[in-house]
């Protein structure tokens, strides 16, 4: 469970890459997000969406994103760095 700084830096990042403020990020919203990071193929943005978005409906809702975040610690704190 995250404690409450850390629900924080999901709830920023996440803001970050929902552009829309639908509470779901699509494939469209990931890319913009990453292309921040650097080059990104579509196939990369495939691949994370089929990691990241485990009920198949084509967006990473908020759920979605907190359980990747909280399997994926080391990493979030390099994307936090950045966004």
């Amino acid at each position: 469970m995250a404690d409450a700084t850390e629900k924080a830096e999901h709830d920023r990042i996440f803001k970050k890459f929902d552009a829309n403020g639908d509470r779901k990020i699509s494939a469209a919203e990931l890319e913009e997000a990453l292309k921040t990071l650097g080059s990104v193929s579509p196939d990369d943005v495939k691949r994370m969406m089929a990691e990241i978005d485990t009920d198949g409906d084509g967006n990473i809702s908020y759920q979605e994103f907190t359980d990747f975040a909280a399997a994926n610690r080391g990493l979030m704190k390099d994307v936090a760095k950045i966004f």
